[in-house]
């Protein structure tokens, strides 16, 4: 019997081995990528999209190396395959894929909604951020430095101002062509932004689309002689880490979340690839928050005892500061730093130290698997449910809900 059942064992593998394992191979599906691998958003978009690879389903991967402004592969229209995740379309595009009935999950957030399934940054989130960096340094002129005719970068516009506004004295805001026949010499760029920025008052807070478009910023303000951060702050979007080094000084930018942008994208394509229905075509994934470098380290305050103060809270918020102290360690009355931050911030002093707390716990939550526990001490709260309560107040959203968007 003991022989009998050795043998069936042993043809049952021989049938896995020669039948069933080259079918695993057959069933493998073809997707193409067409991401661009020259800038750090979408190698971090494919880093993503690899993450999901490797717990999920088994690809068969045709990555096309370009730039982001390259056109569609011209294969694309007759390629015989199961997926497209695509960071390049176009209409022709779209009208080819239609005709084929490929599943193609879109990221192109460079026009509007081209009727495919799309997984964007959230903009508005971005432009938020933006404004709420320059604004919390005590910035109340501004500007925005976009591209004409690219729907991110006016996203972002709309929200930056959005916010800026109500507390502003006063904004500007400037667009050239990225691309295309329309496009600038560059030194005639370089004049145009210097005359730009010099038309400004200041202490200035400039928000730029992107990290590309904040290095051309800070080379005007060096055409200008204008010094950054001390008269022009400039902020970058998309933490591409060698650009911002290579920027002088180094340049802050706001993270968007790329690679939950590629895993969501792959998750979404499997789901079409099995023929499930989707819920919902718009996905907004939003950034993690900002990386803080020279180019904006400054205090747009007039006061040196009150600047020194707000630099004092968000050097020590983390570690369970109290107004009390801060008073202590600064020369300047209580009553003169309330009415300070009030204006110049909109917040209180309690409320200053509280925001700089909140800041960092979304940062530990977007960035690390650190317990709650561990993060409410980390960040100067002396009970982790009371920092449950205060996040879920200010972020409409429990701290959990906030890390699971963050990290999928």
């Amino acid at each position: 019997m003991d022989q009998l059942w050795v043998r069936y064992c042993f043809l049952c593998d021989l049938i896995d081995a020669f039948f069933l394992y080259p079918l695993r191979i057959v069933m493998k599906r073809r997707v193409a990528l067409i991401v661009e691998t020259s800038g750090s958003y979408g190698r971090e978009v494919l880093t993503g999209i690899m993450r999901f690879m490797r717990t999920h389903d088994e690809w068969s991967v045709f990555l096309d190396q370009r730039d982001l402004t390259a056109k569609p592969p011209s294969w694309l229209a007759s390629w015989a395959g199961d997926g497209i995740i695509s960071r390049a379309t176009t209409p022709k595009l779209v009208e080819a894929v239609a005709a084929t009935g490929v599943p193609l999950v879109e990221l192109t957030d460079r026009r509007g909604d081209l009727g495919f399934p799309h997984i964007w940054s959230n903009d508005g989130t971005i432009g938020k951020l933006g404004a709420e960096h320059l604004l919390d340094r005590g910035f109340r002129h501004f500007g925005f430095c976009g591209f004409e005719g690219e729907a991110w970068s006016e996203r972002r516009e709309e929200a930056f101002l959005h916010y800026i506004q109500p507390l502003a004295a006063s904004w500007k805001v400037y667009h050239s062509a990225w691309h295309g026949t329309r496009t600038r010499p560059w030194e005639e760029e370089q004049r145009q932004l210097a005359d730009w920025l010099r038309s400004i008052p200041k202490p200035l807070g400039i928000m730029a689309c992107n990290d590309l478009r904040a290095q051309h910023v800070l080379e005007a303000c060096s055409k200008a002689q204008l010094k950054v951060p001390e008269e022009v702050a400039v902020l970058g979007v998309d933490n591409d880490q060698l650009l911002c080094q290579l920027c002088d000084p180094p340049l802050s930018s706001v993270i968007p979340n790329a690679k939950a942008i590629g895993y969501r994208a792959a998750e979404i394509l499997s789901q079409l690839m099995a023929d499930e229905s989707l819920e919902e075509r718009e996905h907004l994934i939003e950034p993690l928050g900002v990386a803080t470098r020279l180019s904006t380290d400054g205090v747009a305050i007039d006061t040196p005892e009150v600047a020194a103060a707000l630099s004092y809270i968000r050097e020590n918020a983390c570690r369970g500061l109290t107004v009390e102290e801060v008073v202590q360690k600064v020369p300047v009355s209580r009553s003169t730093l309330e009415r300070q931050l009030r204006k110049h911030l909109n917040r209180s002093p309690q409320q200053e130290i509280r925001h700089v707390q909140l800041k960092r716990v979304r940062e530990l939550l977007a960035t690390t698997e650190l317990s709650l526990e561990k993060i409410a001490y980390l960040c100067g709260f002396e009970h982790p449910e009371y920092m449950h309560v205060v996040f879920k107040r200010e972020n409409n959203m429990t701290p959990g809900d906030y890390r699971r968007q963050a990290q999928p």
